[in-house]
């Protein structure tokens, strides 16, 4: 199963960068022995629309025109479930299982995500009751997506 990455705004060359494609990179070079490929990062800009429910009906048309013909899709969203790192990992391989192709996971911009694109949505997760800034989200669902190829592939990088 391909999977890629989706996010509103721009990750600005730094350590948050750094980090966040060194996590990608482990994945790329891990996820293939068990059939879970790294595609891309799809950045967008942020819409400059003065009304919220406006800038997100623009960003969501955004991933929906990144989003792959038949791809499940999971959004990062404060109001979705929270799952511990065995769980996403089942998650990820029963997608795949499941004749899945593609699968892109999205980050949202500061608005958050548009509720048409909850009805779309295969799963909406979240990343903890607090909130995170936009660039430690991307290093943190990046560290996930390695560390279920850890889980999946009998690695130890994670010892529950």
């Amino acid at each position: 199963m391909r999977i890629g990455l989706f996010a509103v705004g721009r990750l600005k060359a730094g350590p948050e960068k750094d980090l966040s494609a060194r996590y990608l990179d482990r994945f790329s070079k891990a996820g293939p022995a068990i059939g879970l490929e790294f595609t891309r990062v799809t950045e967008v800009q942020e819409s400059r629309s003065s009304d919220a429910a406006t800038r997100k009906r623009e960003e969501a048309a955004m991933l929906e025109k990144a989003l792959p013909a038949g791809s499940a899709l999971i959004l990062l969203d404060e109001r979705g479930k929270t799952i511990g790192s065995e769980e996403f990992a089942k998650l990820l391989e029963t997608l795949k299982d499941n004749g899945r192709r593609d699968l892109m996971v999205a980050i949202g911009g500061a608005d958050g995500l548009d509720p048409d694109l909850h009805q779309k949505a295969d799963y909406v997760l979240n990343l903890g009751r607090m909130t995170w800034p936009h660039q430690l989200v991307r290093i943190l669902i990046a560290e996930q997506l390695y560390r279920a190829v850890t889980i999946l592939s009998g690695h130890p990088y994670h010892r529950a």
